[in-house]
């Protein structure tokens, strides 16, 4: 597929920078949907680590640190690793932060990762509401926090890409197509928003994921993946991109209408894990969710990652100290049936 872009690698924004006029989102792949086969199945069993943190002016930096040491994740994993952190940014609008992961989230994780040796660490979101990822990278409050600490923030919607072969097979997708950027970085880590999602039930750190696929690819809001079906979606990107690391910002989370229009919630907790579906289904018990229920995690199961509470360990805190049941709403029907008894 022909890129509108120049053939060298495009995104990578400064405060300076002007980002290119966005161009119309293709349609990728052909052919009539494939009974799914499992190439490759992720260990069935996994961690989780829960920390409270009631606010962020605490520091977040740490209580990462001691979840990645909990995990047993060693100093020569990330030693000389270029870490690609991926946030939820997703749409600004005045006096609702609770919408995007926190910058000081993103600071607090940067911090961790450094003091850990990792060589680089930078932050690369998509956004799918907005064209102008500039504007929202700066009405968020994260270019503020970057720009202090000289970290660099690439835009994934208008950065050429590199096709692979769709290892999920959910959807009619033959391949998908990821940012050149991914073949730079060692680690690539889904930064979460623990909110409830009017479409998928709960969007956690496997939906985040929707924002490394290219606009000028997928379209906005990635239509292109809309129209195959969010769920086989979420499920195709995961299980091809295979990411290493998740952390999900609950300090405050979205309830209710989200991911966009729902109401802040306290929840006070940071999740993170190296398997996704893991971290996920402990976040939706967190927030008093049946995971169970929640489709896209339930078709993971035993595939991409454990989602039963029996094969996840837990690290840190326990699930039921924290617990605090997010609001879900009767007329959405993503949210009927799913609180968690």
């Amino acid at each position: 597929m022909a890129d509108p872009l120049d053939d060298k690698r495009a995104g990578s924004i400064t405060r300076r920078d002007v980002l290119l006029a966005a161009a119309a989102g293709v349609v990728i792949g052909a052919g009539s949907l494939i009974v799914p086969r499992r190439y490759f199945r992720m260990p069935q069993q996994a961690q989780a680590f829960v920390a409270k943190v009631a606010d962020y002016q605490l520091d977040i930096a740490d209580s990462i640190s001691r979840g990645i040491h909990e995990l047993s994740i060693a100093s020569e994993e990330l030693k000389g690793k270029r870490i690609l952190l991926k946030p939820n940014l997703v749409e600004t609008a005045s006096g609702a932060p609770h919408i995007n992961t926190h910058p000081l989230v993103l600071r607090g994780a940067i911090e961790a990762f450094l003091r850990l040796g990792a060589a680089a660490v930078m932050v690369a979101e998509g956004p799918g509401h907005r064209r102008d990822t500039l504007a929202v990278y700066e009405e968020s409050g994260l270019a503020d926090v970057l720009t202090e600490d000289r970290i660099a923030f690439h835009d994934l919607n208008y950065m050429t890409g590199y096709e692979l072969p769709n290892a999920g097979r959910q959807s009619s997708l033959r391949t998908l197509t990821f940012p050149a950027l991914f073949k730079e970085v060692d680690w690539i880590v889904s930064v979460a928003k623990m909110k409830t999602h009017h479409w998928a039930g709960a969007t956690l750190s496997m939906k985040n994921l929707f924002g490394v696929m290219p606009g000028i690819y997928y379209g906005w809001p990635k239509n292109v993946l809309h129209h195959v079906g969010i769920e086989n979606s979420i499920l195709d990107i995961n299980a091809t991109l295979k990411p290493h690391f998740a952390i999900v910002d609950g300090i405050v989370g979205m309830e209710g209408d989200g991911p966009i229009m729902g109401d802040p919630k306290q929840a006070g907790v940071l999740v993170m894990g190296r398997n996704l579906a893991a971290v996920d289904a402990t976040c939706c018990r967190i927030m008093g969710i049946d995971p169970y229920k929640v489709s896209y995690l339930e078709r993971a199961d035993r595939w991409l990652g454990p989602i039963g509470e029996s094969v996840i360990e837990e690290r840190g805190e326990t699930i039921a100290s924290v617990r605090t049941n997010f609001n879900l709403i009767e007329t959405i029907p993503a949210h009927r049936g799913i609180r968690l008894i």
